[in-house]
């Protein structure tokens, strides 16, 4: 490990641009099927499965104010949302949304169970459905880059540089948000660790030259700050912030790591 001091925007196209590249592999629930590399060819098959979910959840909404919790079977939310295609295009192309996705069915499921006022449950129903079509559009812009790029195959050997493994820490980051979404506590925890070893520590020494205390800063938000919250059961908006913080961050390491290459390129 690198002797170091002791003591944790891109723009929606460009990060849609980068997941799109990497969606021909498997998600942890495993293979997301080759739908995903034809975004284009199954817009109006994920039009319907929105269209379907929208309505399947008004419909378990309208049997709880009608006929109580018990009676509206709140858990096929999630039933229905494994069940669609639509899942993993959102998963593979856009992590945040699918993350509030996660979090939308939940909070609907969650205030039926608690026999919440039925406004407040269309409320969070009324929040779900907008994160769906926001999730449609972002499939649908994927779908564009996707046509006019060819998919690269990645290479085992590549070599990211530092800059560019920020990029795919803050990728993980976002993908940790979304399986505790999930409810995937263990899954998430292991993507902490994995980027934290594989990922980060291999950029430690360059930034460690640049700022010592951002370093640190980082190592325990990886550490410690991130898994405890995902360990005490912390809100998904809580996870959010944590990893929201860290991307301000890794982009403040980014801009460090930048100036100093473009300081070095200057000199020759």
């Amino acid at each position: 490990m690198t002797s170091k001091k002791l003591n944790f925007s891109r723009t929606i196209s460009t990060l849609l641009f980068g997941l799109v590249l990497l969606s021909g592999g498997a998600r942890a629930g495993g293979p997301v099927g080759e739908h995903v590399n034809d975004l284009k060819a199954h817009l109006d098959d994920y039009t319907t499965e929105v269209e379907w979910l929208i309505s399947e959840a008004d419909g378990i909404v309208a049997r709880y104010e009608s006929d109580g919790a018990e009676a509206s079977n709140p858990a096929q939310l999630m039933e229905n949302w494994e069940a669609v295609d639509f899942h993993a295009a959102i998963e593979t192309n856009y992590i945040p949304l699918y993350a509030s996705i996660w979090q939308g069915l939940f909070a609907v499921r969650s205030a039926i169970e608690a026999e919440q006022p039925i406004a407040e449950i269309r409320a969070e129903q009324a929040s779900l459905e907008t994160t769906l079509w926001q999730s449609l559009g972002a499939v649908k812009m994927a779908s564009k880059v996707q046509a006019s790029s060819p998919m690269v195959a990645e290479s085992e050997d590549t070599e990211l540089t530092p800059v560019a493994t920020l990029d795919v820490v803050k990728e993980r980051l976002d993908r940790v948000v979304a399986k505790y979404a999930e409810q995937l506590s263990d899954e998430s925890i292991e993507i902490v660790q994995d980027t934290y070893l594989s990922l980060f520590e291999g950029v430690e020494g360059a930034l460690i030259e640049q700022d010592a205390d951002l370093v640190e800063s980082l190592e325990i938000d990886f550490n410690v700050t991130l898994p405890k919250a995902i360990q005490d059961g912390a809100s998904v908006d809580d996870v959010r912030t944590v990893v929201a913080d860290m991307h301000g961050k890794l982009d403040t390491a980014k801009t460090l790591l930048e100036d100093a290459e473009e300081g070095r390129s200057s000199v020759f």
